[in-house]
């Protein structure tokens, strides 16, 4: 969020609590349904929100509350039927996005101490065949800034949830705005981020991104501390985290998710804004702490790092992007490909603060993807971000730079990944 005054930070968070979507400028019609129940009047089984069916994707606290972009909850059931009731530290309208096994995204706005129903007897394809044996339910947060809690799970009475495998591949991102999808249609679920996890298929994948923050461990837009600090914990450091936790946040167990195989990072953004007052230096070192550290918790992942998109500026009778830290991104590739940190690897701790130098050589594992090239000035909205159909194109050559370099297959073969994205004419006499 490079250019985001506190006063447009604080108008993104309120127009995804209203449900409002705009589309250059005007409101896009939604027509949400209203999917809160009186969970009395029907007759339901009911699930604690510790039931070991329920898979929790992405960063959820002890107090089962959500955190950073797109957390969710995935798991397969029985019978016709699948409700939630929302727990009190549910921020009231947040919007979700929720589907039925490989069908469309649907979405609605949520309550605090309410029950919602978002599948029925009713809900389009819950009578044919599955793919799959049983049917899942998967619920995603589209904001980056507003959280559910999960109280209870009921499905119909005699039935039961199911725990689903989990996908054979696990990404983890990185990031600030760009990651998160501020601005954008579904926010998260309109982001780059989500739309490679998403896109690869088979993949699980979780989302550490906030607008605003640094990599520098310093406040940045109202972040009290960077990503080479904040990615070890379970919370952001938002207005949320401060009212729950205040200055404790809880650390993040990196044993509640399977092992990345991958981890993205896009950061920058902030830390080149002179606002910030970060120095290529200090960039610089944060920036390799945060790859340190990632390396000490998953020892065999690859990390891909991101060439920065600073939008773009006029430039005579054509256009030119702008390269703010591309630099110190690039130098950071080229040091831990270095002979002097594969023959004395270093791990930070990003909890106690302290780095080791471990005795063992390290293999090359960190790439750069330099996004030149893929953006041009009119996929960049008036609020610096970029557009539905930028993100699209970003996910787009990033996940096709990751079949090649580490040799992934492509796996998703027809579930929706971005909603609302169907732009074409069907008619021929116009």
């Amino acid at each position: 969020m490079m250019w985001l005054s506190r006063l447009a930070y604080g108008l993104g968070l309120l127009s995804t609590v209203t449900g409002t979507i705009l589309q250059n400028g005007q409101v896009r019609e939604t027509n949400y349904p209203d999917t809160r129940i009186d969970l009395a009047a029907g007759s339901y089984t009911t699930f604690a929100n510790n039931a070991c069916a329920i898979s929790y994707l992405g960063r959820w606290d002890s107090k089962k509350v959500s955190w950073w972009a797109a957390p969710g909850i995935r798991f397969g059931f029985t019978g016709q039927t699948v409700a939630v009731t929302f727990g009190e530290h549910t921020i009231d309208g947040t919007l979700v996005g929720y589907r039925l096994s490989g069908l469309d995204w649907q979405f609605t706005n949520v309550t605090a101490g309410g029950t919602h129903l978002f599948i029925s007897p009713e809900t389009e394809g819950i009578d044919l065949t599955a793919p799959v044996s049983p049917n899942t339910f998967e619920m995603r947060v589209t904001n980056w800034g507003y959280g559910i809690q999960i109280d209870s799970v009921h499905v119909g009475e005699g039935d039961k949830i199911v725990k689903v495998a989990p996908q054979p591949r696990f990404v983890e991102f990185i990031g600030d705005s760009l990651s998160s999808g501020m601005y954008n249609s579904y926010e998260a679920l309109s982001g780059f981020a989500y739309g490679v996890g998403q896109g690869l298929g088979n993949t699980e994948y979780s989302i550490t991104a906030y607008p605003g923050i640094c990599v520098a461990d310093q406040d940045c837009w109202g972040n009290t501390r960077g990503q080479s600090h904040q990615w070890f914990y379970t919370t952001d450091n938002s207005w949320r985290s401060k009212e729950l936790y205040g200055d404790e946040p809880e650390a993040w167990d990196f044993e509640k998710q399977q092992k990345a195989d991958l981890v993205v990072i896009n950061l920058g953004t902030n830390d080149a804004n002179a606002a910030n007052n970060v120095s290529s230096a200090t960039y610089i070192e944060h920036y390799k702490r945060l790859i340190q550290g990632i390396h000490g918790v998953w020892p065999d992942a690859q990390v891909i790092v991101m060439q920065m998109w600073q939008g773009f500026y006029q430039d005579g009778n054509s256009y030119n992007q702008n390269t703010d830290f591309r630099n110190e991104v690039y130098s950071v590739y080229e040091y831990f490909n270095s002979e002097e940190y594969l023959n004395n690897p270093v791990i930070w701790d990003g909890i106690t603060e302290e780095a080791t130098e471990t005795n063992e050589k390290a293999k090359p594992f960190v790439h750069f993807f330099n996004t030149t090239g893929i953006l041009q000035h009119n996929d960049i909205a008036p609020q610096w971000h970029p557009t539905d159909v930028g993100q699209i194109k970003v996910a787009s050559h990033l996940i096709q730079f990751i079949t090649q370099k580490l040799g992934w297959h492509l796996y998703a073969t027809g579930p929706e990944v971005f909603a609302d994205t169907l732009y074409w004419n069907d008619q021929s006499g116009y």
